[in-house]
């Protein structure tokens, strides 16, 4: 998914191919006085690779929390595959399944083992069979490249291997949509590639994907859309390629020109 698509108008919605699959209409959310996400129309199209950039403090990472509820929410609304996101309860938890969710921190089992990590979900929430899980978790394992990994514990993996498991884990439940919320910002340098290359891999696959992130070339590589906020708003989107090339705002203007200098 190297090629950027080639649309006249790239800030339209998802082109006719891509079945609407996120839909946030009017979404607006607070923190007290502060109105971090005003007024956020955003369609995700399924297959599509959205990278979401911007400042610090912009709203990116809150607008990736609440597409799944960990943040809620004050007015408008969110579906997930037409289905409206409930406040609470066994259908949000039913949903939420749908929602692979990778954090900045890996957000692992301590006490439980690279395996067990992974087929926890699968067998309480999806009531797969132990067998049947334990083989998914073997080749999701062998995706991401840490399949002799299997039986150690969390503390003994490297940084970057944590995170390719905190990946697995989530498609282990075999979600709608993937969201990864600056998902190699806490890794050394050394390991940002070797988890980038997983995601590169997820989406040449077509898995749907909100990327929020610094890293400019996988925005590149693997993005359909950029999506650029500032300010709790979305400012542009377009291609990468016309993003990067023609940024049409002033803030996308001034945000790339400190941040592709260096």
């Amino acid at each position: 998914m190297t090629d950027a698509p080639t649309d006249d108008n790239p800030t339209d919605s998802p082109p006719a191919t891509h079945r609407p699959l996120v839909v946030l209409d009017k979404v607006n959310k607070h923190f007290g006085d502060l109105h971090v996400l005003k007024d956020i129309d955003l369609t995700i199209g399924e297959g599509e690779v959205v990278v979401v950039i911007g400042p610090s403090g912009s709203g990116k990472s809150t607008l990736c929390r609440t597409i799944n509820r960990l943040e809620t929410f004050e007015t408008g609304t969110i579906e997930i595959d037409g289905v409206a996101l409930p406040d609470e309860g066994k259908e949000l938890a039913r949903l939420r399944a749908d929602v692979g969710m990778v954090f900045q921190s890996f957000n692992l089992f301590a006490h439980k083992t690279i395996r067990e990590n992974l087929t926890l979900g699968p067998i309480k929430v999806r009531g797969l069979g132990v067998d049947k899980a334990n083989e998914r978790a073997t080749q999701l394992l062998e995706r991401v490249g840490i399949t002799e990994q299997a039986d150690k514990y969390p503390a003994q993996l490297s940084g970057g291997q944590q995170q390719r498991v905190a990946i697995a884990r989530a498609l282990a439940m075999d979600p709608k949509v993937m969201l990864f919320d600056e998902p190699t910002s806490a890794l050394d340098p050394e390991m940002i590639n070797e988890v980038l290359d997983v995601m590169t891999g997820l989406a040449k696959d077509g898995m749907t994907m909100v990327v929020v992130t610094h890293e400019m070339g996988f925005a590149r590589r693997a993005a359909n859309r950029v999506v650029f906020m500032s300010g709790g708003q979305i400012v542009e989107e377009s291609t990468p390629q016309e993003f990067f090339t023609n940024p049409r705002s002033d803030r996308a203007k001034d945000f790339l020109s400190k941040i592709l200098t260096h």
